[in-house]
Order: C-alpha cells, then sequence, then structure tokens
C-alpha cells in the first residue's frame, strides 16, 4: 500500500531560514570562471545543503511562490530548481502536499559505526575509527588492585544487582549533587557502557516505530542502535560546530514532529566537539517540556573539558534546568573519561524511571560487572579521580594541538572549529567526498570514518571524523596519507562509481 503523502516528511523549512541556509552555501555559482543558470545554482545549493545534513532527508520545503519572494527570484527558476533535483532524486513531490528532500534511490549510504582494529591486527595502519585513548596508569590498575580487596562481601552473596552495587550508587550521586543537581541513590542505575543506558532509555521510553529527536550529527553508535530499534529518526541539524543546537529549528521539530524521546549530546558533541551554553540548555529543556519531549542528554565528554571557558566555568548540567525531573534524564559513562575497556556506565532519572529500568533489565543484561564497578567507586571515591581523568584530559588536549597543527599544515583547505574538549575534531573535506577520502585512506594506512556515518540518509558527505587518539610524531603522518588520499580522490584515481568524487558539483 503506497504510504500517504502527508506521512513522508518528518519536519518542514520555512522559506526565510532555507533562503539564509542557501546564502552561507558555496554553490557551483561561486567558482572562478564557471557560469551556470540560475535555477542550477539554486538546484546546486539545496543538494548541497542535504549532502551537509542542514535539510535532512524528508524535510518539507516551502512552496515555491514563498522561496521565489523569499529568495528575490522569479517563481519559475525555483520550478526549475525543483525540477532538476526531482529528475536527480533529490526531492519528492505530491499534488496538494508539497515537496520533500530525499536521496536518489539505490544511492549507497554508509551508516554503521566504525569499529576499532584489534590492536594485535592493526599493523602499520594508523587506526583513527575509535576516539578513546589508552588507560591511565597507574591509577586504573591501583583501582582494580583496591577493588579485590574489597570484593570478598560481595563474593559471597549471587552477584547480580541489577541497578548497581550500592557504593557506586552513592559515590554517583554525591557526584551529580556536587555538580549543583541534588541526585539521590535511589535515582541512580549502573549500566553497561552509556550505550546501555541508552539501549535501555529506548526501549522504555521509545519502543518500536516512536520518534526520536536526534543531533544532525550525532554518535554513529547511537544512531545505529536506535534504528535497530525501530525508531523513527527525526534529524535536527546543528547550527554549526561553534554555535551548537540550533533552538528555533528545535522548537519547531519538537512542536510539529512531537518525538517521544531526544538524544542530544551537550557537552564536546561527538563528532562535531560543540558545547552547548547554558541558555541553550534551558531554552532546549523548556521546549521539550512544553511538547512532552524526554530528553536523553550523553555527559560522556563531560570530563573531558581543556579550558573552563567564558566566565571561568562551565556550563550546568543539563539537568539543573529540570529541578523536576520530569523532562531530562542523563547517561553517563567512564568508558571515555577513564577508559574503553572499563564498560562501567550509569542513568540518572526520576526513582519511578529507575524502578522500570531495573525491571526491565531481567530480560536485557541482569546487571553490570561488580569488581569493575567496585573500581570506579574506589576512583570516584577516593583520591584516584582527578589524576586519572587529568591524565587523560592532558593526553587529549597535547593530541588535539598536534592533529590540529598537522592538518592546517598539510591539508590547508580542510575547514573546522577547534574544540575546547571531548575527543574529536569534525573536518570537511574541502569539497571532496569523505567517504572516498576514507576508502583511499584505508588502502594508505589511515582509516577514518567518513562523515555520513554520523548522519541519516548520506548526509554529511563532505566530512571526516578524526579523533584525539595520537600525539606527534603520529598525528603528523596520519595527516600526510590523508592528504595523500585526498590527491587520489581529487585526481580520480580511486576506483567505482558509486560516490562522486567531489560532493559539490
Amino acid at each position: 500500500m503506497t504510504t500517504p503523502a502527508t506521512t513522508r516528511w518528518t519536519s518542514a523549512v520555512g522559506a526565510p531560514q532555507l533562503a539564509r541556509l542557501l546564502a552561507s552555501q558555496r554553490t557551483a555559482q561561486d567558482e572562478p570562471g564557471r557560469r551556470v543558470p540560475a535555477y542550477r545554482s539554486l538546484a546546486d545549493g539545496v543538494r548541497l545543503l542535504i549532502h551537509e545534513g542542514r535539510v535532512p532527508v524528508a524535510t518539507r520545503l516551502p512552496a515555491e511562490r514563498e522561496l521565489a519572494a523569499a529568495l528575490g527570484v522569479s517563481r519559475t527558476t525555483v520550478a526549475a530548481a525543483f525540477e532538476a533535483l526531482r529528475a536527480d532524486g533529490f526531492l519528492e513531490s505530491r499534488r496538494g502536499s508539497g515537496s520533500w528532500t530525499a536521496v536518489p534511490a539505490g544511492a549507497p549510504v554508509p551508516t554503521r559505526g566504525l569499529e576499532p582494529l584489534p590492536p594485535e591486527a592493526a599493523g602499520s595502519m594508523i587506526d583513527l575509527g575509535c576516539a578513546a585513548l589508552p588507560a591511565p596508569e597507574p591509577h586504573l590498575s591501583a583501582a582494580f588492585r583496591a577493588a579485590l580487596g574489597e570484593l570478598a562481601p560481595y563474593a559471597h552473596t549471587h552477584g547480580d544487582y541489577p541497578a548497581g552495587i550500592p557504593s557506586l550508587r552513592e559515590a554517583l550521586a554525591e557526584r551529580y549533587t556536587a555538580r549543583g543537581v541534588p541526585t539521590m541513590p535511589e535515582q541512580i542505575m549502573v549500566t553497561t557502557g552509556a550505550m546501555g543506558g541508552v539501549a535501555a532509555l529506548s526501549r522504555l521510553i521509545a519502543p518500536r516505530g516512536e520518534r526520536v529527536a536526534v543531533d544532525h550529527p550525532s554518535y554513529a553508535n547511537v544512531l545505529q542502535l536506535l534504528r535497530d530499534s525501530g525508531a523513527r529518526l527525526v534529524p535536527v541539524p546543528l547550527a554549526d560546530e561553534l554555535a551548537g543546537w540550533d533552538l528555533p529549528v528545535w522548537r519547531r521539530v519538537l512542536r510539529d514532529s512531537a518525538p517521544r524521546m531526544a538524544y542530544v549530546v551537550p557537552d564536546f558533541h561527538n563528532p562535531t566537539g560543540s558545547l552547548a551554553t547554558d541558555e541553550q540548555r534551558r531554552d532546549l529543556v523548556a521546549a521539550a517540556r512544553a511538547a512532552g519531549t524526554v530528553l536523553v542528554a550523553d555527559e560522556s565528554m563531560a570530563d573531558l573539558a581543556f579550558d573552563e571557558g567564558p566566565g571561568g566555568r562551565l556550563p550546568c548540567p543539563l539537568a539543573t534546568f529540570d529541578p523536576g525531573g520530569s523532562s531530562v534524564i542523563t547517561v553517563g559513562t567512564v568508558s571515555k573519561s577513564v577508559w574503553a575497556g572499563l564498560r562501567i556506565g550509569w542513568v540518572r532519572a526520576a526513582p519511578d524511571i529507575v524502578r522500570s529500568l531495573v525491571a526491565a533489565r531481567a530480560y536485557a543484561d541482569l546487571g553490570s560487572p561488580v569488581l569493575e564497578q567496585l573500581a570506579v567507586a574506589h576512583l570516584m571515591t577516593g583520591d584516584g579521580w582527578e589524576p586519572a581523568v587529568g591524565q587523560l584530559r592532558d593526553r587529549a588536549r597535547g593530541n588535539r594541538d598536534a592533529l590540529v597543527a598537522a592538518v592546517r599544515e598539510l591539508l590547508p583547505d580542510w575547514e573546522f572549529t577547534v574544540p575546547r574538549g571531548g575527543l574529536t575534531l569534525w573536518a570537511r573535506t574541502g569539497g571532496l567526498s569523505g567517504s572516498r577520502i576514507a576508502e583511499a585512506g584505508e588502502r594508505l594506512g589511515v582509516r577514518v570514518p567518513s562523515g555520513p556515518r554520523f548522519g541519516i540518509d548520506g548526509a554529511f558527505e563532505g566530512y571526516v571524523r578524526l579523533p584525539f587518539t595520537i600525539g606527534e610524531p603520529l598525528a603528523r603522518e596520519a595527516a600526510a596519507r590523508l592528504a595523500a588520499a585526498a590527491d587520489l580522490v581529487r585526481t580520480g584515481a580511486v576506483s567505482g562509481a558509486d560516490v562522486p568524487r567531489s560532493y559539490v558539483a
């Protein structure tokens, strides 16, 4: 049965907003010595916005007359541009229902997360697929030695703690309280990493078929988790890497799509590195409360701040602006701030939500390993937490500086905003296909995830993500191999025709 046209689009863009987005884009009309018809320049601009994720797929476009007035062009120009987009597969229309963005049928869309290579299999490959650092030693080993000393009482029990061991729940509650978010242990459930928390929340709040709003771009593995769970993803484009959330767009999406849940990364966003301000956090919580949407805030990167920023402090946790606890649920983990091999995360939510999550856990993973929980509790309650996290923070900062310097020197046409924390750099690849650069890079011994893995329906073709996992001289060697890969793409030396060499042309 044919799907009704009214269900084909999940959000809309107004004529004034689309005109502003088009004005900020670089299209073929801007290339020296090249002249193209006005309708083709407009079509190229809209297609580029779709590729970059700034206008998501399934977004309803304004009527031809409205857009013509906003752009100051004839309606004939807009009609011809829309027809060109339909012919290229980037627009679908139905009489009486308008037009909405699309991607060409059969186009390959790389979306899945990029798993890290096993260390013993990497060889000479520089693997930039995983945003994680080696463990901070000797602090991690000391925490496990202390945990072994505390294990005996737990070993005399059945060992199942679906909500988490009491000492870790208490430590996490105290930590939130110290950050300005009063929390009881009953509001904490320990999970197997942040991904375990997001998975449990999606099953509880947004079962199969429900809408879930997400930052666009967003963390690749969570996007895939939500796809696999049957969620209907509603992408909400970021304003840019520096500005982060676009609150007018968020308000419109929450109002029009009414998603049951929204997954956001306010702290050193993965992949862009953006950091939401206090004002943005307050406004988003208010918009979510008005729409009846539950915000799931991923704080995995929150401890990896390289500087305190304006005013000498970092923004408040998102939950600060939800004192009633009905609109914000927080997930966190030590996998980014301590070690990825330490798969301990948590959910902070209202007690009734935690009880529901714990009850449902009998049908999932039952609980998280006790020894690892004891080690994390020891780190958080002893004097090892700040030295351990500080060691990783310093290493990530040094790696960031080395990577930024190398990319600026060897890939001067790549564009990016230097983040103030986190583990990732989101780089625009000078008009070339990020998917092709990733393909060529792997042949040359450097492995990077391309932009579409962090988007929906093929968006972000012109980007790659570079994590802060290597320092000098390896960072410079990685940039040199990426520069060679970009040259292969630019000259057409990469075989295959599934992805264009340039995502602009």
